[in-house]
Protein backbone atom coordinates (compact mmCIF):
# COMPACT_ATOMS: atom_id res chain seq x y z
CA UNK A 1 0.00 0.00 0.00
CA UNK A 2 1.24 3.34 -0.78
CA UNK A 3 0.73 6.29 1.42
CA UNK A 4 -0.56 9.19 0.19
CA UNK A 5 1.75 12.37 0.92
CA UNK A 6 -1.58 14.60 2.06
CA UNK A 7 -2.20 11.08 4.55
CA UNK A 8 1.50 11.48 5.69
CA UNK A 9 1.30 15.49 6.50
CA UNK A 10 -2.08 14.65 8.49
CA UNK A 11 -0.74 12.21 10.42
CA UNK A 12 2.12 14.25 11.59
CA UNK A 13 -0.20 17.16 11.83
CA UNK A 14 -2.31 14.94 14.21
CA UNK A 15 0.19 13.35 16.36
CA UNK A 16 1.93 16.83 16.70
CA UNK A 17 -1.67 18.35 17.70
CA UNK A 18 -1.52 15.00 20.53
CA UNK A 19 1.67 15.66 21.58
CA UNK A 20 0.72 19.32 22.08
CA UNK A 21 -2.67 18.57 24.67
CA UNK A 22 -0.10 16.49 27.01
CA UNK A 23 2.16 19.19 27.04
CA UNK A 24 -0.49 21.16 28.68
CA UNK A 25 -0.13 18.77 31.55
CA UNK A 26 3.25 17.56 31.36
CA UNK A 27 6.21 19.88 31.56
CA UNK A 28 9.55 18.76 29.81
CA UNK A 29 10.05 14.75 29.08
CA UNK A 30 9.59 15.57 24.99
CA UNK A 31 11.49 12.11 24.71
CA UNK A 32 9.22 10.42 26.86
CA UNK A 33 6.27 12.01 25.49
CA UNK A 34 7.52 10.76 22.06
CA UNK A 35 8.39 7.32 22.55
CA UNK A 36 4.82 6.99 24.15
CA UNK A 37 3.17 8.21 20.98
CA UNK A 38 5.88 6.29 19.10
CA UNK A 39 4.13 2.87 21.03
CA UNK A 40 0.59 4.54 20.52
CA UNK A 41 0.99 4.59 16.67
CA UNK A 42 3.01 1.25 16.48
CA UNK A 43 0.16 -0.43 18.53
CA UNK A 44 2.69 -1.43 21.14
CA UNK A 45 2.45 -1.66 24.75
CA UNK A 46 5.34 0.55 27.17
CA UNK A 47 7.10 0.38 30.62
CA UNK A 48 7.82 3.50 32.06
CA UNK A 49 10.38 4.09 35.09
CA UNK A 50 10.93 6.32 37.13
CA UNK A 51 11.56 7.06 41.14
CA UNK A 52 7.99 8.49 42.64
CA UNK A 53 6.98 11.83 41.88
CA UNK A 54 8.22 12.46 38.15
CA UNK A 55 5.01 12.69 35.72
CA UNK A 56 4.50 8.79 35.61
CA UNK A 57 1.51 8.52 35.95
CA UNK A 58 0.53 11.81 34.72
CA UNK A 59 1.91 11.01 31.37
CA UNK A 60 -0.38 7.95 30.93
CA UNK A 61 -3.76 10.50 32.15
CA UNK A 62 -2.82 13.01 30.01
CA UNK A 63 -2.53 10.76 27.12
CA UNK A 64 -5.46 9.10 27.55
CA UNK A 65 -7.68 12.57 28.06
CA UNK A 66 -5.98 13.45 25.24
CA UNK A 67 -8.92 10.84 23.29
CA UNK A 68 -11.79 9.66 23.18
CA UNK A 69 -11.21 6.10 24.38
CA UNK A 70 -11.95 3.92 27.20
CA UNK A 71 -9.82 4.25 29.67
CA UNK A 72 -9.20 2.28 33.14
CA UNK A 73 -6.57 2.55 35.41
CA UNK A 74 -5.26 -0.55 37.92
CA UNK A 75 -3.26 0.57 41.07
CA UNK A 76 -0.94 -2.29 41.88
CA UNK A 77 -0.20 -3.46 45.15
CA UNK A 78 1.03 -6.63 46.76
CA UNK A 79 -2.66 -8.41 47.57
CA UNK A 80 -3.28 -7.87 43.82
CA UNK A 81 -5.19 -10.97 42.48
CA UNK A 82 -5.10 -11.72 38.91
CA UNK A 83 -8.87 -11.66 38.61
CA UNK A 84 -8.94 -8.25 39.74
CA UNK A 85 -7.33 -7.71 36.67
CA UNK A 86 -8.81 -9.96 34.09
CA UNK A 87 -11.89 -10.37 35.56
CA UNK A 88 -13.93 -13.46 37.27
CA UNK A 89 -17.15 -15.60 37.08
CA UNK A 90 -20.19 -14.61 39.84
CA UNK A 91 -22.92 -16.96 39.80
CA UNK A 92 -26.23 -15.67 38.48
CA UNK A 93 -29.66 -16.36 40.63
CA UNK A 94 -31.72 -13.93 39.11
CA UNK A 95 -32.19 -16.33 36.17
CA UNK A 96 -35.40 -17.93 37.74
CA UNK A 97 -34.10 -21.66 37.48
CA UNK A 98 -33.62 -22.08 41.12
CA UNK A 99 -30.44 -23.07 40.38
CA UNK A 100 -28.51 -20.34 39.23
CA UNK A 101 -25.65 -19.72 36.15
CA UNK A 102 -22.31 -17.98 35.77
CA UNK A 103 -21.50 -15.45 34.54
CA UNK A 104 -18.69 -13.69 33.24
CA UNK A 105 -17.69 -10.52 35.10
CA UNK A 106 -15.27 -8.28 32.84
CA UNK A 107 -12.28 -6.47 34.56
CA UNK A 108 -11.26 -3.34 33.89
CA UNK A 109 -8.54 -4.80 31.33
CA UNK A 110 -12.04 -4.86 28.74
CA UNK A 111 -10.68 -0.68 27.74
CA UNK A 112 -8.44 0.71 25.29
CA UNK A 113 -6.15 2.19 27.32
CA UNK A 114 -5.15 0.57 30.60
CA UNK A 115 -2.77 1.95 33.10
CA UNK A 116 -0.99 -0.46 34.99
CA UNK A 117 -0.04 1.72 37.81
CA UNK A 118 3.21 0.86 39.75
CA UNK A 119 3.25 -2.53 38.42
CA UNK A 120 6.26 -3.81 39.98
CA UNK A 121 4.39 -3.46 43.64
CA UNK A 122 2.25 -6.71 42.62
CA UNK A 123 3.76 -10.22 42.39
CA UNK A 124 4.93 -12.26 39.69
CA UNK A 125 1.67 -13.96 39.79
CA UNK A 126 -0.82 -11.16 39.37
CA UNK A 127 1.49 -9.70 36.84
CA UNK A 128 1.22 -12.62 34.65
CA UNK A 129 -2.13 -11.56 34.55
CA UNK A 130 -1.29 -9.44 31.55
CA UNK A 131 0.90 -11.68 29.26
CA UNK A 132 -1.77 -13.03 27.17
CA UNK A 133 -3.62 -9.71 27.51
CA UNK A 134 -0.45 -8.03 25.77
CA UNK A 135 0.65 -10.33 23.18
CA UNK A 136 -3.42 -11.87 22.00
CA UNK A 137 -5.32 -9.00 22.87
CA UNK A 138 -7.78 -11.49 24.66
CA UNK A 139 -8.75 -12.74 27.69
CA UNK A 140 -9.57 -17.12 28.97
CA UNK A 141 -12.21 -16.94 31.71
CA UNK A 142 -14.26 -20.17 32.39
CA UNK A 143 -12.67 -21.42 28.85
CA UNK A 144 -14.26 -18.69 26.99
CA UNK A 145 -11.70 -16.23 25.00
CA UNK A 146 -12.83 -13.02 25.34
CA UNK A 147 -11.31 -10.62 22.52
CA UNK A 148 -10.38 -7.14 24.16
CA UNK A 149 -11.48 -4.32 22.26
CA UNK A 150 -9.31 -2.21 19.72
CA UNK A 151 -6.85 -0.71 19.92
CA UNK A 152 -5.31 -1.70 22.90
CA UNK A 153 -2.60 -0.16 25.23
CA UNK A 154 -0.99 -1.24 28.18
CA UNK A 155 1.03 1.66 29.93
CA UNK A 156 2.87 0.49 33.03
CA UNK A 157 4.44 2.32 35.58
CA UNK A 158 7.17 1.34 38.09
CA UNK A 159 9.72 1.97 40.02
CA UNK A 160 13.12 1.25 39.86
CA UNK A 161 13.76 -1.81 41.39
CA UNK A 162 15.89 -1.24 44.15
CA UNK A 163 12.58 1.13 45.69
CA UNK A 164 11.34 -0.67 48.97
CA UNK A 165 8.28 -3.17 47.97
CA UNK A 166 9.11 -4.01 44.77
CA UNK A 167 9.56 -6.72 42.31
CA UNK A 168 10.95 -7.19 39.87
CA UNK A 169 9.44 -8.57 36.63
CA UNK A 170 9.45 -11.89 34.75
CA UNK A 171 11.72 -11.89 31.53
CA UNK A 172 8.44 -13.12 29.75
CA UNK A 173 6.27 -10.11 30.29
CA UNK A 174 8.94 -7.30 29.95
CA UNK A 175 9.25 -8.98 26.46
CA UNK A 176 5.76 -7.87 25.69
CA UNK A 177 6.38 -4.02 26.08
CA UNK A 178 7.37 -2.59 22.87
CA UNK A 179 9.65 0.22 24.91
CA UNK A 180 10.92 0.84 28.28
CA UNK A 181 11.09 4.78 28.85
CA UNK A 182 13.01 6.24 31.58
CA UNK A 183 12.10 9.19 33.10
CA UNK A 184 14.81 10.89 34.62
CA UNK A 185 14.75 14.69 37.22
CA UNK A 186 13.56 17.45 35.28
CA UNK A 187 16.10 20.69 34.23
CA UNK A 188 16.02 23.32 37.02
CA UNK A 189 13.34 25.59 34.46
CA UNK A 190 11.04 22.54 34.42
CA UNK A 191 11.42 21.91 37.80
CA UNK A 192 10.09 25.64 37.94
CA UNK A 193 7.23 25.66 35.73
CA UNK A 194 6.04 22.42 37.42
CA UNK A 195 5.61 24.17 40.86
CA UNK A 196 3.81 26.63 39.00
CA UNK A 197 1.49 24.99 36.97
CA UNK A 198 0.69 22.87 40.29
CA UNK A 199 0.12 25.19 42.75
CA UNK A 200 -1.00 28.16 41.31
CA UNK A 201 -4.92 28.54 41.96
CA UNK A 202 -5.21 25.00 43.10
CA UNK A 203 -5.85 23.17 46.07
CA UNK A 204 -4.49 19.70 47.10
CA UNK A 205 -2.62 17.09 44.46
CA UNK A 206 -5.17 16.82 41.42
CA UNK A 207 -3.78 16.56 38.38
CA UNK A 208 -3.43 19.25 36.11
CA UNK A 209 -5.37 17.87 33.24
CA UNK A 210 -8.03 20.43 33.23
CA UNK A 211 -6.95 22.08 30.19
CA UNK A 212 -5.92 18.53 27.97
CA UNK A 213 -8.75 18.64 25.24
CA UNK A 214 -9.38 14.50 23.12
CA UNK A 215 -7.87 15.09 19.86
CA UNK A 216 -8.34 11.48 18.50
CA UNK A 217 -10.84 8.76 18.86
CA UNK A 218 -10.82 5.21 18.06
CA UNK A 219 -10.90 5.34 14.48
CA UNK A 220 -8.57 8.18 14.37
CA UNK A 221 -5.96 5.87 16.52
CA UNK A 222 -6.52 2.89 13.73
CA UNK A 223 -6.02 4.27 11.05
CA UNK A 224 -2.77 5.83 12.36
CA UNK A 225 -1.62 2.33 13.02
CA UNK A 226 -2.59 1.21 9.94
CA UNK A 227 -0.79 3.58 8.01
CA UNK A 228 2.00 2.91 10.13
CA UNK A 229 2.40 -0.91 9.60
CA UNK A 230 2.66 0.30 5.80
CA UNK A 231 5.78 2.69 6.32
CA UNK A 232 8.20 1.57 3.85
CA UNK A 233 11.61 -0.91 5.69
CA UNK A 234 14.17 -1.76 3.07
CA UNK A 235 16.19 -4.88 3.38
CA UNK A 236 19.55 -3.15 3.84
CA UNK A 237 17.67 -1.59 6.84
CA UNK A 238 16.14 -4.64 8.59
CA UNK A 239 19.56 -6.40 7.89
CA UNK A 240 21.10 -3.30 10.55
CA UNK A 241 17.90 -4.25 12.73
CA UNK A 242 18.97 -7.65 13.47
CA UNK A 243 22.74 -6.87 13.37
CA UNK A 244 22.20 -4.61 16.55
CA UNK A 245 19.78 -7.44 17.68
CA UNK A 246 22.46 -9.93 17.63
CA UNK A 247 25.45 -7.96 18.68
CA UNK A 248 23.94 -7.54 22.06
CA UNK A 249 24.11 -11.69 22.83
CA UNK A 250 27.47 -11.90 23.25
CA UNK A 251 28.79 -8.53 24.44
CA UNK A 252 30.61 -7.95 26.95
CA UNK A 253 28.85 -7.28 30.11
CA UNK A 254 25.71 -8.48 29.22
CA UNK A 255 24.87 -11.79 30.39
CA UNK A 256 21.39 -12.25 28.12
CA UNK A 257 20.92 -10.50 24.96
CA UNK A 258 17.66 -9.36 23.24
CA UNK A 259 15.64 -12.22 21.26
CA UNK A 260 14.01 -11.83 17.83
CA UNK A 261 11.65 -9.60 18.81
CA UNK A 262 14.02 -7.03 19.91
CA UNK A 263 13.97 -7.12 16.29
CA UNK A 264 10.64 -6.59 15.46
CA UNK A 265 10.52 -4.09 18.25
CA UNK A 266 13.02 -1.92 16.34
CA UNK A 267 11.50 -2.01 13.02
CA UNK A 268 7.64 -1.22 14.58
CA UNK A 269 9.41 1.47 16.73
CA UNK A 270 10.88 2.67 13.70
CA UNK A 271 8.02 2.79 11.48
CA UNK A 272 6.26 4.97 13.84
CA UNK A 273 9.18 7.47 14.03
CA UNK A 274 9.08 7.83 10.57
CA UNK A 275 5.03 8.28 10.53
CA UNK A 276 5.75 11.25 13.48
CA UNK A 277 8.23 12.87 10.81
CA UNK A 278 5.74 13.04 7.93
CA UNK A 279 7.95 10.09 6.05
CA UNK A 280 7.25 6.70 4.14
CA UNK A 281 10.05 5.30 4.58
CA UNK A 282 12.79 4.17 7.87
CA UNK A 283 16.06 5.12 7.92
CA UNK A 284 18.91 3.56 9.84
CA UNK A 285 18.86 6.43 12.22
CA UNK A 286 15.35 6.02 12.92
CA UNK A 287 16.54 2.75 14.36
CA UNK A 288 19.59 3.68 16.03
CA UNK A 289 17.29 6.36 18.25
CA UNK A 290 14.89 3.53 18.98
CA UNK A 291 17.54 0.98 20.30
CA UNK A 292 17.82 2.08 23.74
CA UNK A 293 13.79 2.21 24.58
CA UNK A 294 13.65 -0.82 22.34
CA UNK A 295 16.03 -3.35 23.92
CA UNK A 296 17.15 -1.91 27.36
CA UNK A 297 14.58 -3.95 29.31
CA UNK A 298 15.31 -7.39 26.96
CA UNK A 299 19.16 -7.69 27.96
CA UNK A 300 20.34 -7.99 31.51
CA UNK A 301 23.60 -7.01 33.20
CA UNK A 302 26.29 -9.21 33.88
CA UNK A 303 27.27 -10.20 37.30
CA UNK A 304 30.71 -8.38 37.25
CA UNK A 305 29.42 -5.17 35.25
CA UNK A 306 27.01 -4.99 37.87
CA UNK A 307 29.81 -5.14 40.66
CA UNK A 308 32.00 -2.41 37.97
CA UNK A 309 29.01 0.18 38.67
CA UNK A 310 28.35 -0.39 34.64
CA UNK A 311 24.56 0.21 33.79
CA UNK A 312 22.61 -1.43 30.47
CA UNK A 313 22.16 1.85 28.25
CA UNK A 314 25.89 2.35 28.48
CA UNK A 315 26.97 -1.13 27.34
CA UNK A 316 24.00 -0.86 24.66
CA UNK A 317 25.55 2.47 23.38
CA UNK A 318 28.62 0.83 22.79
CA UNK A 319 27.42 -2.26 21.26
CA UNK A 320 25.25 0.12 18.92
CA UNK A 321 28.27 2.01 17.93
CA UNK A 322 30.64 -1.17 16.92
CA UNK A 323 27.40 -1.86 14.33
CA UNK A 324 28.19 -0.36 11.22
CA UNK A 325 24.29 1.42 9.68
CA UNK A 326 23.93 1.14 5.81
CA UNK A 327 24.06 3.87 3.58
CA UNK A 328 21.14 4.19 1.99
Amino acid sequence: MQIKPEDLTRAAEVLNALRDEIGKAVVGQREAVDQTLVALVASGHVLIEGVPGLGKTLLARALAKAMTLAYARVQFTPDLMPSDITGHSVLDASTGTGMGTLRIQRGPVFTNLLLADEINRAPAKTQSALLEVMQEYQVTLEGQTLALPRPFMVIATQNPIDIEGTYPLPEAQLDRFLLKINIDYPTQAEETAILARTTQEQAGDDLPLANVVARLDERAVLSLQRMAAHVRADERVLDYAVRITRTTRDWPGLSCGAGPRGAIALVRAARATALLQARDFITPDDIKHQALPALRHRVALAADAQLEGRDVDGLLRSALDSVQAPRL
